[in-house]
């Protein structure tokens, strides 16, 4: 995935100058990670009279797949032939567009201290993009870049140049040029129109994008002829977004009209007295999701395991239904933050009762974890190597066996959706794995089998019809028939052998 950027200049004010407004040296090649591959940033040429930045996108085509299979809502309909067959790493696309952002986000504000009156002031600017998918061929790409100043230069590529009765394809060249834009004005034109050609986007388009269309619109978005074609496509035909972006552009046309801030133009009813309704984190639906389910299994003793800093514990002390509630948690620094979150010292006598906070590690079996009615590993068992999976899963089902047992993990399918994760990384440093849903529900079932559990799964987050829910949770209840196998603690081999040394 591949576009050039040039200009030119004199011996006075050198095209070199380019280096500076994108705060890349053009003596460097430079690279960077964006959410799906690696960004090149190189020059191929870069002198007084002529400069030409390029940028390079190297798509990891694996992660396309592992994380969604390279499909956004609404994906393009060629990704549905196969997982491994699609345009996404050869196309500009919505993936180029967020490379852009990410790599040149200072130069798209037109920041630049160095020179400061160059990133004001218009330039010979000559962009090409030598392959891009363009829903609505070569006229619709006139019709968007022409009237913003562009002199337009587009060339349908052939399906196949050895049968040209075939036709063309939906990719085109484009070579736009421009003497009268700021290379500002030419970034963010390019990172808004390149996904409204491509009539897709490769990440959950959330209630955010509609402020991103309107600070990459400015000055420009609110009078453009296809203002409705190009915000519906943008915010991938959301209709709620795109009501909620046309009702601000035409506030923004009408403040402009009148030479007037848009604040004084929305007037007409007072300020709201209630808050705007904010997208409730995952860390809150997570733990509301967890406490409905032991609400709804009954629970009254109920084990937090890795605890961490005691959120969850701090949740179901709001909840008389829990009558004694046990933080465990390996690391003594984090049970500290949790005592004092909890404020454990200043608690009443009969709130305290209902608490413990202690050390342990869930890879050994413990006393003190039997006979709770429920036990909960949020985002616990991503954090241990995998061999060690089946000492925590002996210590939880096989000795202290609560009655009900909850696990959340994140659902690596869904990581596509996030815009500003890195491809092939996980959600954190510290994650030693990530499962996708069949994955997760495989490892569960057998442990279900095992100990004698029936298990159940329930989505938490927005569940998304092609990669699920950011989280996913399983809900074990201890089983009336018995266990199909004798389990043994796989802690015992080692501790025989030490003795045995």
């Amino acid at each position: 995935m591949f576009l050039t950027i040039s200009t030119t200049g004199t011996s006075e004010r050198p095209a070199t100058d380019l280096g500076y407004l994108l705060h890349k040296h053009p003596e460097k090649s430079q690279a960077f990670s964006t959410s799906y591959g690696k960004a090149h940033v190189l020059y191929p040429e870069a002198d007084a009279e002529r400069c030409t930045a390029a940028l390079l996108l190297e798509v990891d085509a694996v992660a396309l797949v592992r994380r969604g299979k390279g499909k956004g809502r609404g994906g393009a309909p060629d990704a549905a032939l196969a997982q491994y067959v699609n345009d996404r790493p050869y196309a500009a696309s919505s993936l180029l567009a967020v490379a852009l952002s990410a790599v040149f986000s200072s130069a798209m504000r037109g920041v630049c201290n160095a020179r400061p009156e160059r990133a004001a002031q218009p330039l010979p600017l000559r962009i090409e993009v030598p392959a891009l998918p363009a829903r609505g061929g070569p006229d619709l790409v006139r019709k968007l870049f022409e009237p913003l100043g562009w002199t337009v230069t587009v060339e349908p590529v052939a399906l196949d140049t050895q049968f040209p009765a075939w036709g063309d394809s939906r990719y085109v060249r484009l070579v736009l040029e421009s003497r009268t834009l700021t290379l500002a004005e030419a970034l963010r034109h390019l990172y808004v129109l390149l996904p409204v050609l491509d009539d897709a986007k490769h990440y959950w388009v959330a209630s955010d994008e509609v402020d991103k269309l309107l600070r990459a619109g400015e000055g420009w978005l609110p009078d453009h002829p296809e203002q409705k074609l190009i915000t519906s496509r943008y915010l991938s035909r959301r209709w709620s977004l795109t009501r909620a972006a046309m009702e601000r552009l035409e506030l923004v046309r009408l403040a402009e009209a009148d030479d007037s801030e848009v604040e004084e133009i929305d007037n007409a009813v007072e300020a709201e007295t209630e808050d705007e309704e904010k997208p409730t984190p995952l860390a809150v639906q997570r733990r509301d999701a967890i406490i409905a389910a032991l609400q709804a299994s009954g629970a009254a003793r109920v084990l937090d395991l890795g605890c961490g800093q005691g959120q969850l514990v701090q949740a179901l002390l709001k909840d008389v239904r829990f009558t004694e509630i046990v933080g465990v948690d390996v690391s003594m620094r984090a049970l500290t933050i949790a005592s004092r979150r909890l404020k454990l010292d200043r608690m009443g006598e009969r709130q305290a009762s209902r608490v413990k906070l202690f050390q342990g590690s869930l890879a050994y079996t413990d006393k003190r974890l039997k006979g709770y009615d429920a036990a909960v590993l949020s985002e616990v068992v991503e954090h241990l190597d995998l061999p060690r999976l089946p000492a925590l899963e002996y210590a939880v089902f096989g000795a202290a066996r609560p009655r009900t047992v909850l696990v959340t993990t994140p659902n690596v399918e869904y990581n596509v959706r996030w815009e500003t994760l890195p491809a092939g990384h996980v959600r954190h440093g510290d994650h030693r794995f990530e499962w996708t849903r069949e994955e997760f529900r495989a490892w569960a079932g057998r442990v279900a089998e095992r100990h004698g559990y029936d298990v159940e799964f329930v989505p938490i987050g927005p569940d998304d019809p092609e990669v699920g829910p950011p989280t996913q949770m399983a809900v074990f209840e201890m089983s009336t028939t018995e266990p199909k196998t004798t389990v043994n603690n796989p802690n015992d081999k080692n501790e025989k052998e030490a003795k045995a040394a």
